[in-house]
């Protein structure tokens, strides 16, 4: 079996800059990688079925999993005559605000590239992606971009300045289509994106910390108080940058010190389950 990684991402800023014709927002988001990584398994068939496994029972094993219509849009495209058998080893939650299903999909789409020999481009990968989702073209580079249009657009930017960064994810569900659906364009305060991008160009991390922000965060908090009070916790533990990643409801903390890091993870363990301690990647080459 050929293994690809997946890794997880977070939003450092997420603007919505208006409502599109095609019912899209258009948005401007600066999006980097984190070491929390699914494991996508893959397996060449002779039946030319599409076979999904997967022990988590919250991932669909069926055309509603998105590494499977990576698989489906890639056979189609290229009239591939074999299968694939697709294993998902989970480790980034499921619907957290982390892209885990575009992030699998996009794996998905780098591995049959050479399982297929395909000979395809990361461009033209990226390109294929975005019939699958928004996020789907950022995680087929992976590292560190911003992000224009429906989050489609791709502009790479250099690594961000070393950290480390902790992941909280309470125990609910939020639905991106209801935070997009709940928020008013006209009352937003957008993030300082260019600041950001000037800070990572720098490699200045108080600067990066200054920088962050998410429009959809004041929806989010508001909807679910589970995810305000996370925020709340983790920066009273002494991160040095809190923020909502996505549509959440993952919050996450940017801390420059590692000896700050057990007793935030320590902290947040007390009342929630899923947290998790990594390193911030932020570079294209780190997907092997």
């Amino acid at each position: 079996m050929y293994y690809v990684k997946a890794p997880a991402k977070i939003n450092l800023t997420l603007d919505v800059l208006h409502k599109r014709p095609d019912g899209y927002h258009e948005v401007e988001m600066i999006m980097t990688t984190v070491d929390l990584s699914d494991r996508i398994g893959l397996e060449r068939r002779e039946d030319g079925k599409i076979h999904i496994l997967s022990v988590d029972r919250f991932v669909p094993t069926d055309f509603r999993n998105l590494a499977y219509q990576a698989a489906k849009i890639l056979k189609e495209m290229y009239h591939v005559k074999s299968g694939v058998t697709i294993k998902i080893e989970k480790n980034i939650p499921v619907a957290a605000g982390l892209a885990g299903g575009s992030s699998d999909a996009a794996a998905t789409l780098r591995g049959l590239n050479t399982l297929w020999s395909l000979g395809l481009s990361l461009d033209e990968l990226a390109q294929i992606g975005t019939k699958i989702g928004s996020d789907v073209a950022f995680c087929v580079y992976g590292g560190t971009a911003l992000a224009t249009g429906r989050g489609e657009k791709i502009r790479e930017l250099p690594s961000p300045a070393n950290c480390w960064v902790i992941l909280a994810k309470p125990t609910l569900g939020v639905s991106t289509a209801d935070i997009y659906g709940s928020l008013k364009i006209n009352q937003i305060e957008h993030p300082k994106t260019k600041q950001m991008i000037e800070a990572i160009e720098k490699k200045d991390f108080v600067q990066m910390c200054d920088s962050v922000g998410n429009v959809l965060e004041n929806v989010t908090l508001k909807l679910y108080p589970e995810v305000a009070n996370l925020k709340d916790q983790m920066q009273k533990f002494g991160a040095d940058a809190v923020l909502m990643s996505g549509s959440g409801p993952t919050v996450f903390g940017i801390v420059q010190h590692e000896s700050r890091v057990q007793r935030i993870y320590n902290g947040l363990r007390g009342f929630c389950d899923e947290v998790y301690a990594v390193r911030l990647i932020g570079e294209r080459d780190s997907l092997a």
